[in-house]
């Protein structure tokens, strides 16, 4: 028997809940069909790069197995049959680390940085700078001085014609 790593993409409405059933469903084909499942990641709720089917959100779960090809192309033919599933990938290995994946461990890393250690002293959130326009601060809405305006009255301004003026003088 061969490793295999599948990741599907189930749609964004369902709950967490019906996310780690559907995982269990397919753990008990793999297991059915005498395949073996090494390692199991739930992802969580991602933003897709692009919309998959009027989705643009996606719960990721990974399965990690030991089984044969043809397991693989039962386990793809119920994945490509279930509504909820969006997309799919399963991929060949060579083996199967049992270290978490890059996401799982990018998590964990994430987590440590958002709460934790944190000095008491140091604000939360950097509010202490002010980013709203100043009042003394030109914008567009207000006159300034170096914008040209046209305040001249309306006999004053030259008409159109020749670069002279109005052209009453050439009469």
């Amino acid at each position: 028997m061969a490793y295999y790593e599948n990741i599907f993409i189930v749609r964004q409405d369902m709950s967490p809940g019906q996310v780690e059933a559907l995982a269990d469903t397919y753990s008990a084909l793999v297991e059915g069909a005498g395949g073996k499942i090494v390692k199991r990641e739930l992802w969580g709720l991602k933003s897709l790069a692009y919309r998959i089917k009027k989705n643009r959100k996606g719960h990721y779960v990974m399965l990690d197995m030991e089984s044969n090809g043809d397991t693989v192309v039962e386990l793809e033919r119920q994945m490509r049959l279930s509504e909820d599933v969006i997309r799919f990938m399963t991929v060949r290995l060579d083996e199967v680390d049992d270290a978490p994946s890059p996401m799982m461990a990018r998590r964990d890393r994430d987590d440590r940085r958002r709460g934790g250690d944190r000095d008491d002293d140091r604000p939360r959130d950097d509010r202490s700078r002010d980013d709203r326009p100043r009042d003394d601060r030109p914008r567009d809405d207000r006159p300034r001085d170096d914008r040209p305006r046209d305040d001249r009255p309306r006999d004053d301004r030259p008409r159109g014609g020749d670069a002279e003026g109005s052209g009453e003088e050439n009469r």
